[in-house]
């Protein structure tokens, strides 16, 4: 997977990372860069070897999706999660 990693594009995706709060933001996000990256839903599932189901459903928004078949569409769309304490404005 990590060659796959290597060799898509960027598809003018920010470098400065994006704060996601909601299911729906990650979604978002996902969409976001599967279009930039001229993919298919069809073709991230092929990839992930998941069900085109589970793609809708994660760019969606959906709040019960499985944490580990998201890490690794999210790793296949060259995307990563990075966990920080949050700013004290944020509450």
């Amino acid at each position: 997977m990590a060659d796959l990693e290597s060799n898509l594009p960027n598809g003018n995706f920010p470098k400065t990372g994006t704060v996601v709060r909601s299911t729906a933001e990650l979604g978002q996000l996902i969409r976001q860069r599967r279009r930039a990256l001229q993919l298919k839903q069809l073709d991230i599932a092929g990839l992930g070897n998941t069900g085109n189901r589970f793609i809708v459903e994660l760019e969606g928004g959906k709040p019960t999706v499985q944490l580990q078949k998201a890490l690794d569409v999210l790793g296949l769309l060259g995307l990563e999660v990075v966990v920080r304490p949050r700013d004290s404005g944020g509450m």
